[in-house]
C-alpha cells in the first residue's frame, strides 16, 4: 500500500501575512536583503563564502540566463546560472564574457594591428560589440601598445575602408596610460582629472596590461548592490547535468564559474549523489548546488551527498508540466515548509547551514516575500526575468502587445534530455515543459527595482528589516478562496484603463 501524506500541497497563493509592529527603524532604506548562497559552519558563526545582495538568483534556462541578463542581474545584486543545454564550449564562453565584463582592470579582448584596415575596425566592432581598439604591435591583448581606436576616430559612411589603422588611431605618444601596479582608485583619479573614457595600463616594456573604463567606474556608483568578488569581477553560476560532469566542470571552472548548479527537474536521485561526489572530489573549492526535491527526505539525501545549497520545486513553474505529465510533485508552499524545516533540523545536528532555494510557484511580487518568510533563502526565478530585455529571446508584437518567448527545459524546443535522471542513453519520449510567450516588461533594472520597493515595503509591514528577522517574526495566515477574491478590486466599475 502507497504512503500517504496527510498534509495538503499548497501554493503562495493560499496566504496572506498578518501585519506586525511596525517600529521606527522598519523603513525601506533600512531593510537588508542580503542572504547566503551556499553551505557554512554557522555553529562556530562563520559566514557563507558567497552571498548575494538581493535574495534573486535566475533560472538554469535557455530562454533566461544568457550572458546579458547574467551581467544586468550581477551587477543588481543577484546571480545568473548560465544554462547547461547547450555545448561544453559555448557554455563556457558565456561565463568567459560575464567574467571579463567588469573587472576594474580589464583584459582586452578587442585588438588589431597597425595595418590592419577600417574594414578590419567595422567588423571586429560588429562582432564584439566593443568600440575601444586597441593597436599593439601584434594584434594580441598584451603587444606593445602602439596606439587606440574609439568610434570618434572614423566614420564609416565617409572613411575609405581600405585606409590602414595607423593613419587614423590615436597614437601612442598622445595617450594618457598608468603603468601597471597602479590602484583602482587612482586609475579612476586619472579618468576623473583629464576627462577620459578610457585608461590603458602598460607595463615598463609599453605592452599592454588592461583597460580601466570611466563607465565601470560610472556603473559601479549607480549599482550600489553590484555582486562582484574580491577581484572585482561580476560573480557568475552555471547550470551542469548529470551525464557530462567530468567534461563539463573542468570547462566551467576554468572559464572562472563561482558556483555550480545541477539543473534537474529531480533532484532526489542516484545520479545527482554520483556528481556531487564527484565534484566534491575534483573541485572541492566550488560550491555545487542541487536539486529539485519537495519533502525532508529528499533534502537529507542531497545535504548528506554534498550540496552547497538545495532548490525546492517539482512542478511549480509558470512552463512547468510535469504535475500533469507524471503526476509528481508538491505545492510549492508545503514543499518550502517541510525543507526549511529539514534544514534548520540538520543545522541543529551538524552545525551546518544549508541555504534553500525556492524555485517556481511564484506569481506575484508579495508571493516572493511569502517564500523567504517560509524559509527560502533566495529564490529561482524564469518567466520573471523572461520579460527583459537583457533575457536571450526575442520580442515579438502580437496584436496590440509586445512578448518575449518563453519555454521550458523539458519542452522539445531546448532539446535537453539530460536533464531527466532516468537512467540509460535514451532521448526525451515526452516534454514536461512548454514553448509560450511572456509579456515584454523592459529593462531588468526598472522593474526590479519596483519588486525591490514592494518587498522591503512588505518586510516593514511585517516588523522586519533583514530576511532571518523575517523567518523569525512574520505572522501567516491561511486564507479561503472567498478572502481571495475580496482581496482584488471588487463591487466597483473600473474605468477604461487602456
Amino acid at each position: 500500500m502507497a504512503i500517504y501524506i496527510d498534509d495538503v500541497s499548497r501554493t503562495f497563493g493560499e496566504y496572506l501575512f498578518i501585519p506586525g509592529l511596525t517600529t521606527k527603524h522598519c523603513t525601506p532604506a533600512g531593510v537588508s536583503l542580503k542572504t547566503p548562497l551556499v553551505k557554512y559552519k554557522a555553529a562556530d558563526n562563520e559566514a557563507s563564502a558567497l552571498e548575494l545582495n538581493i535574495p534573486f538568483v535566475s533560472a538554469i534556462m535557455q530562454s533566461v540566463s544568457g550572458p546579458e541578463l547574467a551581467i544586468e542581474l550581477a551587477r543588481n545584486g543577484g546571480l545568473s546560472f548560465v544554462f547547461a543545454s547547450q555545448s561544453i564550449d559555448t557554455q563556457a564562453e558565456m561565463v568567459r564574457k560575464v567574467k571579463k565584463f567588469k573587472a576594474g582592470f580589464v583584459v582586452s579582448d578587442s585588438n588589431l594591428k597597425p595595418d590592419n584596415t577600417l574594414n578590419d575596425v567595422i567588423d571586429l566592432v560588429n562582432k564584439t560589440g566593443h568600440s575601444t581598439i586597441g593597436i599593439t604591435h601584434d594584434g594580441s591583448p598584451n603587444g606593445k601598445l602602439l596606439g587606440l581606436i574609439t568610434s570618434r576616430d572614423y566614420r564609416p559612411e565617409k572613411d575609405d575602408p581600405n585606409t590602414k589603422v595607423e593613419e587614423f588611431m590615436t597614437p601612442f605618444k598622445t595617450l594618457i596610460t598608468g603603468e601597471l601596479g597602479i590602484t583602482l582608485t587612482d586609475a579612476n583619479q586619472i579618468i576623473w582629472d583629464n576627462k577620459l573614457n578610457t585608461l590603458p595600463i602598460i607595463d615598463a616594456n609599453n605592452n599592454l596590461a588592461y583597460f580601466v573604463f570611466r563607465k565601470d567606474y560610472d556603473n559601479h556608483r549607480e549599482n550600489p548592490n553590484e555582486l562582484s568578488g574580491k577581484d572585482k569581477t561580476l560573480l557568475v553560476g552555471a547550470g551542469i547535468n548529470t551525464r557530462d560532469y567530468k567534461e563539463r566542470v573542468p570547462a566551467l571552472v576554468e572559464a572562472g564559474a563561482d558556483v555550480l548548479c545541477i539543473d534537474s527537474s529531480d533532484g532526489y536521485s542516484e545520479w545527482q549523489k554520483e556528481t556531487l561526489l564527484w565534484v566534491k572530489k575534483n573541485y572541492a573549492d566550488i560550491p555545487t548546488g542541487a536539486g529539485n526535491v519537495v519533502d525532508k527526505e529528499g533534502f537529507d539525501f542531497l545535504a548528506n551527498a554534498g550540496a552547497d545549497f538545495v532548490k525546492v520545486g517539482i512542478g511549480g513553474g509558470s512552463i512547468c508540466i510535469t504535475r500533469e505529465q507524471k503526476g509528481i510533485g508538491r505545492g510549492q508552499a508545503t514543499s518550502l515548509i517541510d525543507v526549511a524545516k529539514a534544514r534548520d533540523e540538520y543545522l541543529k545536528t551538524t552545525g551546518y547551514y544549508i541555504p534553500v532555494c525556492s524555485d517556481g510557484g511564484l506569481v506575484h511580487d508579495y508571493h516572493m516575500v511569502l517564500a523567504l518568510a517560509m524559509g527560502a533563502d533566495f529564490l529561482m526565478m524564469g518567466r520573471y526575468f523572461a520579460r527583459f530585455d537583457e533575457s536571450p529571446t526575442k520580442k515579438l508584437r502580437i496584436g496590440n502587445n509586445y512578448v518575449k518567448e518563453y519555454w521550458g527545459e523539458g519542452s522539445n524546443r531546448a532539446q535537453n534530455w539530460q536533464r531527466y535522471d532516468t537512467g540509460g542513453a535514451e532521448s526525451l519520449k515526452f516534454e514536461e515543459g512548454v514553448d509560450s510567450y511572456v509579456p515584454y516588461a523592459g529593462k531588468l533594472k526598472d522593474n526590479l527595482d519596483i519588486t525591490l520597493s514592494k518587498i522591503k515595503a512588505t518586510m516593514c509591514s511585517c516588523g522586519a528589516v533583514t530576511i532571518d528577522e523575517l523567518q523569525r517574526k512574520a505572522k501567516i495566515t491561511l486564507v479561503s478562496s472567498t478572502s481571495i477574491v475580496e482581496g482584488g478590486a471588487h463591487d466597483v466599475i473600473l474605468k477604461d484603463q487602456g
